[in-house]
């Protein structure tokens, strides 16, 4: 059986204790390997607590190896590896990361290294070990504009992406590239569809799923729903939080948003930061998923996830999303700077047609089977057989 080594973010542990939407997606390949035993993986991942009493650790094929980066001890030799390695390519806690680990790595025999979203680890990666590198993006992380992307393109033997438009981003480095290759991210439907099945809300809910922040389109949907206040039966649900963005600017954009909904705030709910596990409720409860990104989505896993519920959604052209959607259960706008009216429009013709609603609905739960967790895993492990060869 080959052997092969995940280098995480560095960022958040595997199993996926405390969330992360790269991490549940190593939770889901992971656990394929655990059923059909196709490799002996080793996963390099930032240690917490709730890591370990998982089930996920009693796996024979995968195993766990843990850097502890919190600890008072951890955070002095992270401060003195600043000190003494400089300017590095990415966060010295990161990079300290990488550097514990591959202390372990250089002791072993892998056939095959998979770097999840840190293309830059291989600058390091390649010097301590012959074993093949694969780069699964999940971001727009490598491209012409990347530091050293050349270097790091080279290092490679293979890239998967988690849409055509992060292979485009990699193509901007080499457009013959024949090392990219696209695995759309799964989730896990059965969630999303038994929430699905219960709802039985009346009138016409709207709901916005995602971080609150400027470039998912919030401020632009709210401003259509105020272009809607003559229609007190439309009310919109914005589920989420300001995880992963600038907590004082998000806090004051949240704010803003806030002020902005004042006139009709008896219509539009914030729900706040929502464990992911309640999310399939919520969605339950709504009728239409508006989704407006306003920048190029490296893929959409919002997207996917009302599709699972069986929503119909008004989105955006923007980045992987239309790879995730059809004319058949979504409307598509364009993303510029009539976006308020467009989606004031959308969203007002759906709440006029219900037929319309229902054919997207039955369209969105048809289309949600491409993206399963099952789905995504197999054809993860197609790649990296291809790129065994």
């Amino acid at each position: 059986m080959k052997k092969i080594a995940i280098l995480t973010s560095g960022i958040l542990p595997v199993p996926a204790v405390q969330g992360g939407a790269v991490e549940n997606l190593v939770d889901y390949y992971l656990a394929y390997n655990e059923q059909h035993r196709l490799y002996d993986i080793t996963v390099y991942s930032v240690w917490h607590p709730d890591v370990e009493k998982h089930p996920a650790r009693q796996s024979a094929v995968n195993h766990y190896y843990y850097i502890k980066t919190e600890t008072l001890w951890a955070k002095i030799k992270k401060k003195t590896h600043q000190l003494t390695h400089g300017q590095e390519y990415y966060h010295y806690t990161i990079e300290y990361f990488l550097e514990q680990a591959m202390k372990h790595i250089g002791r072993q025999h892998y056939d095959l290294i998979i770097l999840e979203n840190r293309p830059g680890f291989a600058l390091s990666v390649r010097k301590k070990t012959s074993a093949r590198l694969v780069y699964h993006l999940h971001n727009d992380h490598l491209n012409s504009t990347t530091p050293q992307a050349n270097d790091i393109y080279e290092a490679a033997t293979g890239i998967i992406t988690v849409s055509d438009y992060i292979s485009s981003r990699v193509r901007s480095i080499c457009p013959n590239d024949r090392k990219c290759h696209t695995v759309h991210n799964g989730i896990d439907l059965q969630l999303f569809q038994k929430a699905a099945e219960c709802n039985d809300a009346s009138g016409m809910t709207l709901v916005y799923t995602g971080r609150i922040i400027r470039e998912k389109g919030i401020g632009e949907l709210i401003d259509a729903m105020l272009l809607l206040k003559d229609y007190p039966e439309i009310s919109l649900m914005v589920i989420g939080g300001s995880f992963y963005a600038n907590s004082n600017d998000a806090d004051d954009f949240i704010e803003e948003l806030r002020q902005k909904a004042e006139p009709i705030r008896n219509r539009i709910r914030f729900t706040g930061f929502v464990p992911y596990v309640k999310v399939p409720g919520l969605l339950a409860m709504a009728d239409v998923a508006v989704l407006p990104s306003t920048w190029d989505e490296p893929f959409g896993l919002t997207v996917t996830e009302a599709l699972a519920a069986g929503l119909p959604i008004i989105t955006t052209r923007k980045g992987g999303i239309p790879e995730i959607v059809t004319d058949q259960n979504a409307i598509l706008l364009n993303a510029d700077e009539h976006l308020p009216e467009s989606l004031a429009n959308a969203i007002l013709y759906l709440y006029q047609h219900k037929e319309k609603r229902d054919s997207l609905a039955a369209a969105s739960s048809q289309q949600a089977a491409r993206f399963s967790k099952e789905v995504y895993a197999q054809n993860f492990f197609q790649c990296i057989m291809n790129y065994e060869l």
